[in-house]
Parts: structure tokens; sequence; C-alpha cells
């Protein structure tokens, strides 16, 4: 998904872009890897390959870390070593989600799932392998066009039932791909911020007010009801609160994520 959108703001901006899906590369292979990169001699590699299944991560906790983990430094190891710069992708569930107020890049990080622990161990991993080329971009809530996410579950469900409850309790920033992947292309090529930063959209909403948002926006029948974690629960917990912002000089700024929510549905209704 987010790939897809890197790849397209990479050529709409004039750079030749590269990609290598999992069938051309595997990031838990080091060797391939770094062939690869040597191979292509980019001037900036984004990493957009993770382990995204939340859920399966409790159950695979070892396959999570070595892609998100071991293959994130994989990466960085490889671009460093043709001098490329590293900007890998990460999330707002290395947090708790304990506060009530934004997350900012130096707050304390404590993931609560698997998933969020091998996102953090991959930060790390990156800082390791590219001590002086990389940036970390958290990031949260991700949607677009192209692969799954979580409005178009909510459409198709809309379309199949009458009422569907979702959780109320947890908030966080719906953050449309096109608009993440324009900001990491310009990270790659003029600001370069070295260390970690936060690119999340503007605005927080709940996964309810979102899915709310969404079947109003499709202009479907079906009622949505708030509801509870607890009423709801799943494998992996989730922080209830974390909405991120930067705090460091020159961080791009994304649009609210109504703005992003209003072209995924454009965009959606021309593909279709």
């Amino acid at each position: 998904m987010l790939g897809t959108d890197v790849c397209k703001a990479a050529t709409d901006a004039g750079f030749e872009a590269l990609p290598y899906e999992r069938a051309r590369l595997d990031i838990t292979d080091a060797s391939a890897v770094e062939a690869a990169v040597r191979r292509a001699r980019p001037d900036v590699v984004v990493n957009c390959a993770a382990w995204t299944d939340v859920d399966g991560a409790e159950a695979s906790p070892q396959a999570a870390l070595e892609v998100n983990g071991a293959g994130a430094g994989n990466v960085a190891r490889a671009a460093a070593g043709c001098g490329a710069w590293t900007i890998h992708v990460s999330t707002d569930y290395v947090f708790d989600g304990s506060k009530s107020e934004p997350y900012l890049e130096a707050d304390p990080v404590a993931p609560l799932s698997e998933y969020g622990r091998s996102k953090l161990e991959g930060e790390r991993a990156v800082a390791r392998e590219a001590p002086e080329q990389h940036t970390i971009v958290r990031s949260s809530w991700l949607f677009g066009v192209a692969g799954r996410c979580f409005p178009k579950t909510i459409l198709r469900l809309a379309a199949e039932r009458d009422e569907l409850t979702v959780v109320d309790d947890q908030v966080g920033c719906p953050t449309f791909t096109s608009h993440l992947a324009e900001a990491l292309i310009d990270l790659g090529r003029t600001r370069r911020l070295p260390g970690v930063v936060h690119v999340a959209a503007a605005g927080d909403c709940s996964w309810f007010e979102f899915a709310r948002e969404i079947v109003a926006a499709a202009q479907l029948p079906a009622r949505i009801r708030p509801g509870t974690t607890s009423e709801m629960p799943r494998p992996a917990p989730r922080p209830a609160y974390s909405v991120l912002r930067s705090e460091r000089a020159g961080a791009p700024l994304l649009d609210d994520w109504r703005e992003g929510l209003n072209q995924f549905m454009a965009l959606r209704v021309a593909v279709s």
C-alpha cells in the first residue's frame, strides 16, 4: 500500500523508482539485500517492507521480529554500505498510549504488543547499522488505495450489514499513504532529518469516528455504533491514545485526516 504510493511520488518528483516487492527481494535475506542495493546504487533507500499483521505478531513474534527488526537492519546496513540514505517507516505502536496529549519524538517508548516491540527493534537496528545516514519516520493508522486497509474493510462490511460496532476508546491519526509518501520523498530529497521524526495526518479521531466518516462519505445506510476495547478484545493490545506530532524543525506537515479520506474516496471511485 505505502510502497505503491512511494513509487508514484518518487516518479512524480522526477526520480527513478526501483521497487522490490517481496517476491523479488526478502529483506530477511541479508546477502540478497546487500546484492540488490549494490546493483541499484541508489541515493536513497525507503523501507516500506514490514510485518503489518498486528494480531498475527502475537502468535508469531519471532517471525515478526525477523522482518521488522533484523530485516530493517539488513536494509539500513546495505544502504549505508553504498553511501545511500535510509528512510525507515515505523509506527505509533511503539508507545503505550498512556498519555492524553500528542506523542513527540523524545517521549519514552513502551510498546504493548509483539508488533510494537518488533517495530521498536527495527528502529534500533536502523540506528545501529546506519548511524549517520538514516531517518526513522513514525506514522500511524495508514490507509490507501493499494492494498488492504481499515476504510476498505468498513466499506465492505457496511455494504453487507445494517449495523456495525467500532471501538471508540482508541484515538490516533488516520494517515493517507499518498500524503505520507510525498513526505517521505521530500525527506529523501532535501530535508534528510537524522534520527526519529513523527509524520502523521493532522487532526485525530477514534476508530468509531473514522468509520462513521467513511460510511457517510460513501452514503451508505449502515448505522455505526460506538463500542469499547473490552467489549471487542483482540489478541494484541493497542495503545488507547497514540496521536503523533513533531517537535522537530523541518518535519513535514500533512493535511487533516479528513482530507486524506476525501482523496481516498475520490481515487477509489476513479479506479473502481
